[in-house]
């Protein structure tokens, strides 16, 4: 059974009433309870069609009413939210119908090419609150949007806002899928996000939950009475399949009617909101069962190809929005054309041996190698099939925090702790591939990621030096000043990797020449280092466009003076040309030439 545009699944309003429709092949009869029926069991009963749907136009049913469904079966009454209702009173409440028509004023929005986006992930609930006692809104979340706009990252994305138990949560427990959190101002004030997010220019991404659902408040399970081994009925695996780290609810991926539910849910957030982009958390789980890829008995191949299917249904319907993946399992398949098709995933072969390297307390075990192979990994030969970060709402969470925590405890006016986590920012913000923060990373928030705490806005304040450094370090990644063109290329050489120094340096160009070269120079120990002979890749000067040790960004920093260096004929590095410079602790140089 498939959706057709004349017959959807849910409720579809139309002139004077409601046409209802649900897929339930084991109930006995069906029937639509709403406000518009004063609840009654009998009033509107749905005629069964052949494919186990059933359905019923009910007139006077109207947007803004709420329903649900009563089902008759031989586990007895299932009084049932629709599952593809696109909102709900709340996670145990009931099913509304929607008016789907909605006025967008912003004009058609373009998501930025690959090799020029900054994504900024974003949790509603706590990115910021207009009170201490309820959860972060949309609305609360657009009254920052200007903070993001002087940051300069131009994509967020949003943690899942499927509606979710309770109203407190990461967003990883899915229990309506079509339908936006309550809490966080439900499908309007989603759409009122979106709206204000292109108008100044972002583009909006929502991270997506198919790898399970629930597995608490879901009206999915046993969802017609019906299931085998007393696993979850018609929309799940009833078998060993079902099982999950995050419960025993795993999708039944081989059954047509549960992959459209998913496919459906998917194009639905593109078409119905507008969105440039979804996030797909841990698809390992989707293609595995226990993650254990060297067992092909472990392999779920209705999963991958549901994730092929729903990546080549987006690149016909809505070409130019960008699918992400989380797989975290380093293969290419995953953003390979011929594999599953998503545009791009999350890279762990950045964040871990990065973070390796900035949280190791001992200058001399500092690897330099260890940071050129997150600089030089790739996929399928395209750096820009992957999205890098060394924070995400998983790095700083389940045992692990933030950077300058991990460094300095809760002392995030700590030297080394600012110094080595400004370091990370710039070795992410000048290297190939989609640079990611997390929330309030450009203001050294502290601690973990927890749902109950907020931002301490007052940080942005305090720290209003660290978030200018952020905001520089953009500018040059997406080449404001029309210098660093090589930053948002393709072009990777690294012409030094100094173990005895701990120091690393590295050419980027995309095109190559003034005004598009680049050089980063990256000093990971505690000691300044003078004099320093440097390859460059032409003659000339070369300008000094950042020096991360510059006390404009903090009072700890010590102002080492950095100069423009002048390259001369003289081979070093492999490089005909050469040129002495002198580089902070802890700190990262950027130099480019005049075009």
């Amino acid at each position: 059974m498939r959706d057709d545009d004349h017959h959807p699944l849910g409720a579809t309003p139309r002139e004077g009433s409601t046409t209802f429709r649900v897929w339930a092949p084991h109930a006995e009869a069906v029937s639509v309870v709403g406000s518009f029926n004063d609840w009654a069991a009998d009033a509107a009963p749905m005629a069964r069609l052949a494919d186990g749907t059933w359905q019923a136009d009910v007139e006077g049913a109207k947007p803004g009413d709420q329903y649900r469904f009563l089902l008759q079966t031989p586990q007895g009454k299932l009084c049932r939210i629709d599952p593809r209702a696109h909102e709900v009173t709340n996670s145990v409440g009931n099913g509304v119908i929607r008016d789907p028509s909605h006025e967008w004023h912003s004009e058609a929005f373009e998501l930025p090419p690959s090799n020029e986006l900054v994504i900024y992930e974003m949790h509603i609930g706590t990115f910021h609150r207009a009170s201490e006692d309820t959860p972060g809104t949309f609305a609360d979340a657009i009254e920052k949007l200007d903070h993001l706009r002087r940051l300069g990252v131009n994509t967020i994305q949003i943690m899942p806002a499927m509606e979710f138990a309770g109203d407190v949560s990461w967003g990883y427990n899915p229990a309506h899928i079509f339908a936006i959190e309550s809490a966080y101002g439900g499908a309007d004030g989603f759409k009122d996000f979106v709206e204000a997010a292109h108008s100044i220019g972002f583009a909006v991404i929502l991270d997506v939950v198919y790898n399970h659902f629930g597995p608490s408040d879901l009206d999915l399970w046993k969802f017609d009475g019906w299931s085998e081994n007393n696993k979850g009925g018609i929309y799940f695996y009833n078998d060993w399949r079902s099982e999950t780290p995050w419960g025993d609810t795993r999708p039944d991926y081989g059954r047509t009617e549960v992959r459209d539910f998913i496919k459906d849910n998917a194009l639905f957030w593109l078409d119905e909101y507008h969105l440039d982009g979804l996030r797909f958390d841990m698809t390992l789980y989707i293609r595995n069962v226990r993650g254990d890829e060297d067992d092909r008995g472990d392999s779920l191949e209705e999963g991958w190809g549901l994730l092929r299917w729903i990546n080549n249904e987006v690149r016909e319907r809505f070409p130019g929005r960008l699918t992400i993946a989380e797989d975290l399992r380093n293969q290419a398949s995953i953003t390979a054309p011929d594999g599953a098709g998503f545009g791009v995933q999350w890279c762990s072969e950045f964040v871990h041996p990065v973070r390796e390297v900035l949280l190791q307390h001992r200058d001399e075990y500092r690897q330099m190698g260890t940071l050129a192979h997150a600089l030089e990994h790739h996929y399928n030969g395209d750096p820009y099939q992957r999205v890098i970060y060394t924070e995400s709402h998983d790095e700083v969470a389940n045992g692990k925090a933030r950077i300058p925590h991990e460094i300095a405890g809760d002392d995030a006016h700590d030297w080394a702790a600012q110094k080595r986590s400004t370091l990370g920012a710039a070795l992410l913000l000048t290297a190939p591939g989609i640079p990611m923060l997390f929330q309030g990373q450009e203001f050294l928030e502290g601690g973990w990621f927890r749902d109950t705490v907020p931002l301490d806005w007052d940080q942005a304040e305090g720290f209003h030096g660290i978030t200018r450094l952020y905001r520089d370090m953009i500018r040059l990644r997406l080449n404001r000043g029309g210098v660093t063109g090589g930053l948002s290329g393709r072009g990777l050489a690294i012409h030094r990797i100094d173990e005895g120094q701990k120091l690393i340096a590295y050419h980027r160009w995309d095109q190559g020449g003034p005004g598009d070269d680049v050089v980063v120079v990256i000093n990971a120990h505690h000691q300044p280092r003078e004099a320093y002979r440097l390859g460059f890749p032409q003659a000339g000067r070369w300008k000094l466009r950042l020096n991360t040790d510059w006390q404009g960004y903090s009072d700890a920093f010590g102002n080492f003076t950095s100069h423009d260096v002048e390259a001369v004929e003289y081979e070093h590095d492999g490089l005909r040309f050469s040129a002495e410079l002198a580089i902070g602790p802890y700190t990262a140089l950027v130099f480019s030439q005049e075009p």
